[in-house]
């Protein structure tokens, strides 16, 4: 597939068919994530790869899940073959930019204008999401409400912050987002060139 039409595909899709992911494409699709560009290549990011029905269950709660249930979208995170759980440490940036390579000229740790550990597993979550539809499959992002709780359902260091849920699969019938409705904004608004 052509990397514009992989890019015009994707969507988040709100169900999923009854039908297993074979774990070689999950593979596939973290080994094209893991290629994510990160700051001072750091690489602070990470995946968790959830596929026990009780657990997605559990991790869809965190994401408020019956919220969408009520407003009439399936249960797209727990019915969800796959759930990827997008993380970032922001003490492995840390960690890195007390190194040799990377202190100022008096030694000490950049300041940080931007919280880069963010920027970096946004990158690596949109390779995954492009990764799937090139794949053939068809992909969800929902926050999760509770990070105390996905961090203890999933033993995750304390170090480390799960950004949100990804749910990956074969696509079945779905709501389109009523958000969708309000357009793309126009280009003069979205473009700037020489000066805002």
């Amino acid at each position: 597939m052509e990397f514009r039409d992989v890019v015009l595909k994707r969507r988040m899709v709100r169900n999923f068919a009854d039908k297993p992911v074979d774990p070689a494409i999950i593979d596939r699709i973290l080994e094209l994530a893991r290629h994510a560009p990160s700051a001072g290549f750091t690489q602070g990011q990470s995946f968790l790869v959830v596929t026990a029905p009780e657990k997605k269950k559990a991790i869809a709660a965190t994401c408020e899940e019956d919220e969408y249930v009520q407003r009439g979208f399936a249960p797209f995170i727990s019915k969800a073959p796959i759930l990827l759980i997008p993380c970032t440490s922001e003490t492995a940036y840390h960690r890195r930019y007390q190194e040799a390579d990377k202190v100022n000229e008096n030694g000490s740790e950049i300041t940080w204008p931007v919280p880069y550990w963010f920027m970096d597993i946004g990158c690596a979550v949109m390779i995954a999401l492009l990764a799937a539809i090139d794949e053939g499959l068809v992909a969800a992002f929902a926050g999760s409400k509770d990070l105390a709780a996905l961090r203890a359902l999933l033993d995750i260091p304390a170090e480390v912050t799960p950004v949100g849920v990804i749910s990956l699969g074969y696509r079945a019938p779905d709501i389109p987002s009523p958000s969708l409705k309000r357009g793309r904004k126009a280009d003069a608004e979205y473009v700037h060139h020489e000066r805002w």
